[in-house]
């Protein structure tokens, strides 16, 4: 039981460093369409459940300023935690097969942005230093309101990030020992 414990914590916190070290290589690499910080989120959830999976996704909203001494990412924990909650129900609820991935990918693209644009708005003006902003002012300059102009490049690009990051996911649980595997629900196919 102890070892199961240590097991749990010794891999969320390599989840966390994931979600931190993805997410801050492609911020500086502005990539558009692309964010990868919640990899460690969706391999936490997939593995250990869905509160596992928030609280990854939380800690690692919580950890990436002090690391990168950008505060910008604290309000996004809301969205982050979400994707432990979803993945972890989508894999309770159903095999993780290549297809339950896709559509958590679908479903999780969907979700963030209906989440996580309230906060750019609100909190940013729609301007939050990623690779969305270029579009953003295209957007926004070319007449559109606020709340879609900051929409439209975040559902796009979680359509590319979420679907890729759970397919990521779905193949690195391959690798995974089946004696770690908490949920009978993982395939490996």
């Amino acid at each position: 039981m102890q070892n199961r414990k240590t097991f749990i914590m010794v891999m969320c916190a390599l989840a966390i460093a994931l979600n931190i070290v993805l997410g801050t290589v492609v911020q500086k690499l502005q990539i558009p369409l692309l964010f990868l910080d919640t990899v460690g989120t969706i391999f936490a959830a997939v593995l250990f459940g869905p509160w596992y999976g928030a609280a990854v996704g939380t800690i690692t909203n919580v950890l990436t300023p002090i690391l990168t001494g950008n505060p910008k990412d604290i309000p996004f924990f809301i969205v982050n935690a979400a994707v432990g909650i979803i993945v972890g129900y989508m894999v309770k609820k159903f095999d993780f097969t290549i297809v339950t991935a896709a559509i958590t990918g679908v479903i999780l693209s969907i979700v963030c942005p209906i989440i996580g644009t309230p906060i750019v708005v609100w909190v940013y003006g729609g301007i939050t230093g990623s690779g969305n902003d270029l579009l953003f002012l295209i957007f926004k300059n070319s007449g559109m309101q606020i709340f879609s102009a900051a929409f439209i490049p975040r559902i796009t690009g979680n359509i590319i990030d979420k679907i890729g990051s759970c397919l990521l996911v779905f193949t690195a649980m391959k690798y995974i020992p089946a004696q770690y595997k908490q949920s009978k629900n993982i395939s490996a196919q």
